[in-house]
């Protein structure tokens, strides 16, 4: 193997998972592979141990927030991107554990304008899916059973398990890795969903739309501890028949960020994030659209403004509350959304003392109702009217994340 990878690993205050994984890069994959750690204004001690082991190992480069707040890692991912040395970086979470070959395998398969994943093997504190494997090798670096894990790995029958059954698919998911040159050309994650959530989601639709090809590997495996940091800052715990539950243990700060980047990935694209069983993006037409909304109160004015393109309702003083308590959690200029005079190339009209949930559902999927009957003129839906003064199609104007 000629091609290297540079390994692209973001922390806040989570040393013992950082020293996990570091350990097993260096021990599994040896020394050729560089590591670019980047420490986001931790209190544990990180900052000190990295500037510690980019002594005794050269292949380590090491960045710092120096505070007084977080970064998180939509805007370190690509700091220390910029940093790398290698063609080929990976997105590669710190409570991960590269197995052996994981490197092998993701050189295997990619080249430029393809993305390639390894396969998550995680113990289970979510549920499972098709794209991953769900087996219980500890919770924790202090009961991780490596030994165990690295006997499943070696054994030719692992190949038996019926999720082995294909090499490849086509979803994508941490670690990730791609060529630099073609991560920077689309400018990166986008900074709107700082300090972290639905980045991933967003810059998935946009490798998608770029024409890049996603393969995931089900032969090159890292032992996934998932989640730490933000979302479950205090780790993970068995009750005493040693089930595991994490539900009902994220922290506030997490859920009240994933909240503000749910909506702000609600007003870019026009939808929820899509994907197929294996986590193949899917994206929805991004049609140009406007709300007008009669008898609008203040729910129905944040449930709503994130899906539309423009809205207006017959309310000054509750829209000027409104901006007043949102605009800060996102870089669109509410007022230019929120505003009497539409000019969208779709126009929806209907009462919100008539919207339930079914008619809810039915404004989300409207796009792909135009994408296969919509022409220009006016029709009524349920309890919308509509006017299509123009079809055409915005989505890949959000491939460039510096275009927004």
């Amino acid at each position: 193997m000629d091609k290297t990878i540079s390994f692209i690993q973001p922390s806040r205050s989570n040393l013992k998972y950082l020293k996990w994984s570091y350990e097993s890069i260096r021990k599994n994959l040896g020394y050729r592979h560089e590591i670019c750690m980047a420490d986001d204004f931790s209190n544990d001690g990180t900052w000190e141990w990295m500037k510690e082991i980019s002594k005794k190992d050269q292949n380590v480069k090491i960045h710092r927030n120096n505070g007084p707040t977080r970064l998180g890692h939509t805007i370190l991912y690509d700091t220390l991107i910029n940093m790398a040395t290698s063609d080929i970086v990976m997105i590669y979470h710190a409570d991960m554990y590269a197995l052996p070959g994981l490197d092998e395998e993701i050189l295997k398969h990619i080249k430029p304008g393809v993305v390639v994943s390894g396969t998550r093997i995680e113990p289970p504190l979510h549920p499972d899916g098709v794209e991953k494997l769900l087996i219980d090798f500890g919770i924790e670096p202090e009961e991780f059973k490596e030994d165990e894990l690295l006997s499943w790995h070696n054994a030719s029958s692992k190949l038996n398990h019926p999720k082995l059954e294909k090499e490849t698919t086509e979803g994508i998911f941490a670690p990730w890795a791609i060529y630099k040159k073609d991560f920077q050309s689309i400018g990166g994650h986008d900074p709107l969903y700082a300090p972290q959530s639905k980045e991933d989601s967003d810059i998935f639709n946009r490798f998608i739309l770029n024409g890049y090809k996603t393969i995931q590997t089900w032969r090159g495996f890292v032992y996934h501890m998932t989640c730490r940091g933000s979302r479950f800052a205090e780790g993970a715990k068995r009750n005493p028949e040693g089930e595991v539950a994490m539900v009902g243990r994220e922290t506030d700060e997490w859920l009240t960020q994933n909240e503000r980047s749910t909506r702000n990935f609600a007003r870019k694209w026009s939808s929820y994030c899509l994907h197929d069983d294996y986590l193949k993006p899917y994206v929805q037409p991004k049609y140009d659209i406007g709300y007008v909304v009669k008898n609008c109160d203040i729910n129905g004015l944040r449930g709503l403004e994130p899906w539309s393109d423009g809205m207006f309702i017959d309310n000054e003083t509750l829209v000027e509350h409104y901006i007043k308590e949102e605009q800060p959690n996102t870089q669109f200029d509410l007022k230019k959304r929120l505003t009497e005079k539409l000019d969208n190339d779709i126009i929806v009209d209907f009462d919100l003392s008539k919207l339930n949930q079914e008619e809810f559902e039915m404004l989300i999927i409207l796009p792909e109702i135009i994408k296969d009957s919509g022409k220009v003129g006016e029709f009524t839906i349920g309890i919308f009217n509509i006017k299509i003064n123009k079809i055409q199609t915005y989505e890949k104007e959000l491939i460039n994340c510096n275009t927004n």
